[in-house]
């Protein structure tokens, strides 16, 4: 039985790997995942507003210590609140790689690519195996057209591309209007992976106070099959690895996961609830299902349900949505 996977050109035990979390912010904990059979472990993010902070004393072009930018920048956390600085980031991931044997992927947030480019190259020589580049933003500009954020995204996978040796994997949010065009340009401009889906967080509001929150749940699996449509669409048309976030909570999930076309299914959730002993739940239950189907390769999985199977996606997505709404007390 052969559950082995290739993501952005690492050869994994099996699909099942530890997305960017909190769970990596000690070496205990990064080689207790090994330990439990993670196939691949993803660092927990380098934020742009700390890089910025360390290199230049700004926040988004502005200086927190000057008061006229006061309440634009007062939702920031101060640099202090972060678990380490941007320069003990980069020894905690040269450490964790030194301490585990399976691939180590590097993480950045941020919205612009500023800065990035210097700590890119530090993550790369610190040893990560790769970059995962996690881009989060609610863009609320009104005068900003939608052209210019995708644009911006290809601009920052093609100097990355160009800086390191390392794979760069991109981590995306579903809210494009053609989110298929921009993984397409994604792909030509050279990423090595995209990870579907950044989990959009929403705060919550306060009727009491009249205070807006942050609110942070772990994600259940109806989050997957958002996921699962752009898997399923995307498999077998970019050159790109593809790997699922969110929505993973069951190892019939992670079974879906690769059944759609997903080379590497990243979980954090399930892990934080069940504990880091869930990934052999994982594995072994794939194992079992892969040998009742008879089925000696993940290779004859992946991608076995996906739109590729289909003459007309666009055709099969449209009849598929006006026969759930007809189906409806039937």
């Amino acid at each position: 039985m052969d559950i082995s996977a290739s993501y952005l050109g690492l050869r994994l035990a099996h699909p099942y790997m530890a997305g960017a979390s909190p769970l990596t912010a000690d070496l205990y904990t990064i080689k207790r995942l090994e330990d439990a059979g993670a196939s691949a472990i993803v660092m927990y993010s380098l934020f742009e507003e700390q890089v910025t902070m360390e290199e230049t004393g700004t926040l988004r072009h502005r200086n927190p210590l000057d008061e006229q930018f006061a309440g634009a920048l007062a939702h920031f956390q101060a640099p202090t609140d972060y678990r380490l600085r941007p320069k003990d980031y980069l020894e905690h991931l040269h450490r964790a790689k030194q301490a585990v044997q399976v691939p180590v992927i590097g993480s950045l947030n941020g919205t612009t690519g500023e800065s990035w480019l210097k700590y890119a190259r530090m993550i790369e020589e610190a040893g990560a195996d790769a970059l995962e580049v996690n881009i989060y933003e609610v863009v609320t500009d009104l005068d900003v057209p939608g052209v210019a954020v995708e644009t911006m995204l290809r601009d920052l996978v093609t100097d990355l591309k160009r800086a390191l040796r390392i794979p760069v994997a991109v981590k995306l949010a579903p809210f494009f209007s053609a989110f298929g065009n921009l993984a397409k340009r994604l792909d030509e401009a050279g990423a090595d992976g995209l990870v579907i889906f950044n989990r959009f967080y929403q705060p919550d509001i306060d009727i009491r106070d009249m205070t807006v929150g942050p609110n942070l749940e772990l994600s259940r699996s109806a989050e997957l099959l958002l996921r699962l449509r752009w898997l399923a669409i995307l498999h077998g048309r970019v050159r790109a690895s593809l790997a699922v976030t969110g929505g993973v909570e069951t190892p019939s999930d992670g079974i879906k996961a690769v059944l759609a076309g997903a080379h590497a299914v990243q979980m954090v959730s399930a892990i934080l609830r069940h504990g880091v002993a869930y990934f052999a739940t994982m594995r072994e239950a794939l194992v079992r299902w892969m040998e009742w189907h008879q089925l000696t390769a993940l290779d004859q999985v992946r991608g076995r349900v996906s739109l590729r199977q289909v003459a007309d996606a666009t055709a099969f997505e449209r009849a598929n949505y006006i026969r759930a709404l007809h189906s409806w007390g039937k």
